[in-house]
C-alpha cells in the first residue's frame, strides 16, 4: 500500500466514528474503519469517493477474537499507523439508581466494550502504533471523571469511562519512554443514537464533534508529556480526572 498517512478508527458505523472517518479521508489519510455492522451505505459511499483509501472491516471490540482478526487484517496491509482512535462504545441503562434492580450483566457488557475495547485494540495494534506516529487517542467522557461526578445512575457507562481513563494512563506510562503518547478526549454533549434511537438533545452534531476532535488531535499530538492529557474537544481545556 501507499506509504502515506494511516489511521485506525473503531466504532465507525455511525456518529462520531463515521464523522472522523470522513474527516480523515478528506485530510488524505488511509483509514482502517472498524464497525459492528456488516453493511453500511455511508462507508460504501466513502469507499467510492476515496478509492483505495478506505479499508473497512467488521469489528466487535468486546471480542478478543474479533479484535485479533482486525489486527491481522490491518497488519497485513501496513506496518505503521500514524494514530489509533478508540471510539467504539455503548451507553447502557441511564435511569436505574442503586435503589432499583440493576442489570449487572448489562453493566459488565458496557464495561467490556466501552473500557476494555480500547485496551484490546491498543494491545493488538501497539506494534503498528509505535512503528508510526506513536499516538493513541481514546474517546472518553466527562461521565468518567470522579472529581466531577454528579450522576445518580449511568453505572455502566460512567464506570467504564473512568476505567478507560485509568487504562489510558497505564498505557501511557508504558509507552512514553519510547515516545508514545495517549490523548483522552471528551467530545462534548453530542446528538447520538447510542441509546438505540436518535437523540437530538445534544449540543453538537457528530460532524461538529468529529471536527473538534480532529482539531485537538492536531493541536496536542506533539505536546503530550509524562502524563496523558484529558481534554474537552470543544474548548481544549483540561478535565478533572
Amino acid at each position: 500500500m501507499d506509504a502515506g498517512k494511516t489511521v485506525c478508527i473503531t466504532g465507525t458505523d455511525r456518529g462520531i466514528g463515521l464523522a472522523l472517518s470522513k474527516g480523515l479521508l478528506l485530510e488524505g489519510y488511509t483509514v482502517f474503519a472498524g464497525g459492528i455492522q456488516q453493511e453500511n451505505k455511508e462507508l460504501d459511499d466513502f469507499a467510492v469517493a476515496f478509492p483505495g483509501r478506505l479499508r473497512r472491516f467488521v469489528l466487535d471490540v468486546g471480542s478478543d477474537t474479533s479484535v485479533g482478526e482486525a489486527a491481522e487484517f490491518i497488519q497485513s496491509d501496513t506496518e505503521k499507523l500514524d494514530f489509533l482512535i478508540n471510539n467504539a462504545a455503548i451507553l447502557g441503562d441511564t435511569k436505574k439508581t442503586i435503589a432499583d434492580e440493576l442489570d449487572f450483566d448489562e453493566i459488565q457488557r458496557v464495561y467490556n466494550v466501552s473500557a476494555l475495547g480500547a485496551i484490546r485494540m491498543s494491545s493488538a495494534l501497539i506494534g503498528p502504533v509505535m512503528n508510526g506516529g506513536k499516538l493513541i487517542v481514546n474517546i472518553s467522557s466527562e461521565a468518567g471523571s470522579i472529581g466531577n461526578s454528579f450522576r445518580e445512575s449511568w453505572f455502566g457507562y460512567c464506570m467504564a469511562k473512568s476505567a478507560l481513563n485509568m487504562g489510558s494512563t497505564i498505557i501511557h506510562n508504558s509507552i512514553c519512554k519510547d515516545g508514545g503518547r495517549v490523548l483522552l478526549i471528551h467530545p462534548g454533549w453530542v446528538k447520538t443514537s447510542m441509546s438505540g434511537t436518535w437523540n437530538d438533545a445534544g449540543t453538537y452534531t457528530p460532524e461538529e464533534a468529529g471536527a473538534n476532535i480532529l482539531k485537538r488531535i492536531d493541536e496536542y499530538k506533539d505536546e503530550i508529556g509524562p502524563q496523558p492529557m484529558y481534554i474537552e474537544a470543544d474548548t481544549g481545556k483540561s478535565l478533572p480526572w
